[in-house]
């Protein structure tokens, strides 16, 4: 049963840190609407509503300082993939970008 402004979609979201970085054991946060949650490095999906501009930002914090934020303002007609690339320095901004396609099942 759905009703008008309840209808939802499935995003993609690739975590990607350098293979090198001048910091070590950093989880990133993902704030998706204003709410943040702690995520893995890699691959996860995240529910958000299918009518909306949603607004999708990652950090990284290491105990002392919040770094590499990035955010995307994700759109209804962008393509439900996104990618974040994390820096390699603990005061440079991350990316996020739209990828056109999403992994098989």
């Amino acid at each position: 049963m759905s009703t008008t402004g309840t209808a939802t979609r499935r995003i993609e979201l690739t975590l990607h840190r350098p293979w090198f970085a001048l910091y070590a054991r950093v989880r990133p946060t993902l704030v998706i609407a204003g709410r943040g949650q702690p995520v893995q490095w890699g691959l996860g999906t995240w529910q958000v509503p299918a009518d909306q501009t949603v607004v999708v930002g990652v950090f990284l914090f290491n105990r002392m300082w919040r770094f590499g934020q990035a955010e995307f303002a994700l759109e209804p007609g962008h393509p439900p993939a996104l990618l974040y690339r994390a820096p390699a320095l603990p005061f440079v901004r991350g990316r996020i970008t739209v990828t056109d396609h999403t992994r098989a099942a």
